[in-house]
């Protein structure tokens, strides 16, 4: 059975909600939260199948840039995108952390499939202004493949599209509540029911809140203190930038769950589909063993001292959060010592 059965044979219980729920589900990442910390194994997770697709066809992802972007920034996520598909990668590697998310399977029993970057779109004119509400990210998406020029296909069988903000761009709730979500949109707005996801920047807006743990909240002190990672101090971005670093860990957070919950039917933990706790939601703050308490967990340092925790091409690091494993029933990565 295919994705394409799965998509609109869930379509229209989704649609009859979307219109009273879009504004209330919000699938954010949030710098820790202790209290959801599972890094050990744990029977009290209730993660459940709601017999709704995962992406198990191969993923092509279609990146949206919009605003005026850096171009090293730009090159620092393209790296870290293309490196899902490299097997060139040392170990731990992008594309090992990944298996960790092809583990989670259909009732068909297929599982995610593989992603691969297929496509770019630079909306430098920002054709839907400086602030976007949830509900005007499917026009972003909209214009992007109805673009007269260089546009992206509309690709409803295997796409997804992943809509990256630049630093000047006001997002609803960034910042306050979300530094990303993931949803699908309307086929009222774009014709057709596709998966997609929103990551803002936020070096310029809130580094303290989305670009943890290489920035710190303002009125919140220093990190907690901790004697495993040195102390108080802050741990250097792998890539020169705690913005970019920090939307890269994000980035990875909505890939996973928008492959393993693109209707909001599939994985997650919790009896209401509006605030469901998904894959990675389970896994926040945790980028090695033994985190908790605000400490990331055992990670590598480069030679600069900076941390990263996975290996991308061109030889960039990478620091990205860990998320649920099925099998082992706790947070894993493909850098954890056990």
């Amino acid at each position: 059975m295919d994705n394409k059965f799965h998509f609109f044979h869930y379509l229209h219980f989704f649609l009859l909600l979307s219109s009273s729920c879009f504004s209330l589900v919000a699938f954010s990442w949030i710098p820790y939260d202790e209290n959801k910390n599972y890094e050990g194994s744990s029977d009290l997770v209730n993660l459940e199948y709601h017999m709704g697709p995962v992406l198990s066809s191969p993923i092509k992802l279609y990146v949206i840039w919009y605003g005026h972007w850096n171009p090293s920034h730009q090159a620092t996520i393209r790296d870290f995108l293309n490196s899902f598909s490299s097997s060139y990668a040392p170990h731990p590697s992008v594309a090992d952390w990944w298996r960790t998310v092809r583990l989670y399977t259909d009732q068909t029993g297929q599982n995610i499939s593989t992603i691969s970057l297929s496509g770019e779109f630079f909306d430098y004119k920002y054709s839907q202004g400086k602030y976007l509400s949830r509900l005007s990210m499917q026009y972003v998406i909209k214009n992007a493949v109805r673009s007269y020029r260089e546009s992206i296909p509309l690709n409803y069988k295997n796409g997804v599209y992943l809509v990256l903000t630049s630093y000047d761009v006001q997002v609803q709730e960034f910042c306050r509540a979300v530094c990303g979500f993931h949803y699908f949109t309307f086929p009222s707005i774009l014709g057709v029911t596709v998966p997609y996801a929103w990551i803002g920047y936020s070096g310029k807006q809130c580094p303290g809140f989305c670009a943890y743990p290489f920035a710190w909240p303002k009125n919140s002190g220093k990190p907690p203190p901790n004697t495993r990672n040195g102390g108080n101090n802050l741990m250097g971005a792998p890539n020169g930038d705690p913005g970019v670093d920090g939307m890269i860990s994000v980035i990875a957070h909505e890939l996973a769950e928008v492959s393993s919950n693109p209707l909001v039917n599939a994985w997650y933990a919790g009896d209401n589909p509006m605030s469901p706790t998904e894959i990675a939601d389970l896994c926040l703050g945790v980028y090695g063993t033994g985190a908790g308490g605000g400490y990331v967990g055992q990670v590598y340092k480069d030679f600069r001292g900076n941390g990263f925790n996975l290996h991308g091409v061109k030889g960039r690091k990478f620091l990205v959060q860990w998320v649920w494993n099925p099998l082992r029933r706790r947070c894993f990565g493909p850098n954890a010592m056990d």
